[in-house]
């Protein structure tokens, strides 16, 4: 079986302060973007049912990346093959897995929670176990706050500390040029500053904008909108990263924003001409990977992840 994982953007994000839990509460507007990786399922040689955690052998083209328990494909897909063998005593047949990387880790594209969203729908399939996307998405939360917006995509508000999926209508700008600087940002030091520099408002998560209004709007109407709360915290880290904002910004003269905890930047058009045009621009000016990709594309079968079958 062969599926896709969708990176994603937060095309707007606002941040309040640290709840009990040591969560922050968020509310944002989250669509898929048209960069994928790539995961490929067969059955294991020899394979027999199993309610072990070893029923999924991981591969990946990325050698800096684990492919035990510390990827989410490993994790997410083998707790549910405990859960099924523990609430429905149904054993599970091993697999074995590849994932080819395109979505940079450390970028704040979502690369690692969409890969595990994807493992998951693909092993859901493939171990006939018949959860619904509501069921996986609920199930997948306890892993990462991204993970379940990949079971509602492409378009979506996300609110609580993500897991609250609201899907709304796809923005009517079409295309958005990634900005990819080799700089990771970890996102649990850009909270911590976040915190340290007293950003959080709880009126930042509960002023809801009209997101039906919002996704009518051109790219020109909609860039001065969107807002991204942890920017300043990541600017603060990371000079570099500010500095490459500040210059894309002057270069293709229009808003910048920063997807998530960073380090991705990202700006979007109406036409694909013109997110080329400033890609390429991008590109030679700045010395940085860019790209122009679809937002919120259709994808195939893009609910179940799902795109073909050959076993």
């Amino acid at each position: 079986m062969h599926v896709v994982a969708p990176a994603k953007i937060n095309l707007h994000l606002r941040v309040g302060p640290a709840r009990a839990d040591g969560f922050h509460p968020l509310m944002s507007w989250m669509c898929t973007v048209g960069l994928f990786d790539t995961l490929e399922f067969d059955y294991a040689e020899n394979s027999g049912t199993t309610d072990s955690a070893g029923h999924i052998r991981l591969s990946c083209d990325d050698p800096n990346l684990p492919t035990d328990e510390r990827n989410l494909v490993v994790c997410v897909t083998s707790s549910w093959g405990r859960r099924v063998y523990e609430m429905k005593k149904m054993r599970v047949r091993s697999l074995r897995a590849s994932l080819a990387k395109k979505i940079p880790a450390g970028a704040g594209l979502g690369g690692g929670s969409s890969d595990g969203a994807s493992a998951l729908l693909a092993v859901n399939r493939l171990w006939e176990t018949g959860a619904s996307n509501v069921e996986l998405a609920e199930f997948a939360g306890k892993f990462g706050s991204d993970l379940p917006f990949f079971f509602h995509g492409p378009s979506s508000i996300c609110t609580g500390r993500g897991e609250i999926v609201q899907p709304i209508t796809q923005p009517k700008p079409k295309w958005v040029m990634l900005v990819l600087p080799e700089i990771m940002m970890p996102t649990p030091e850009v909270y911590r500053r976040f915190d340290q520099m007293e950003l959080g408002r709880d009126e930042n998560v509960k002023e809801m904008p009209s997101w039906n209004v919002w996704a009518q709007l051109s790219a020109a109407d909609l860039l001065p909108m969107l807002v991204n709360d942890l920017e300043a915290p990541a600017f603060s880290i990371s000079k570099r990263l500010r500095e490459l904002w500040e210059t894309v910004e002057r270069g293709v003269q229009r808003i910048v924003r920063m997807s998530g905890s960073g380090s991705s930047l990202f700006t979007i058009f109406d036409e694909r001409e013109e997110a080329e045009a400033a890609a390429r621009k991008t590109n030679k000016d700045f010395s940085v990977r860019a790209l122009a990709v679809e937002l919120a594309p259709e994808v195939r079968d893009i609910a179940s992840n799902a795109l073909s079958t050959g076993l």
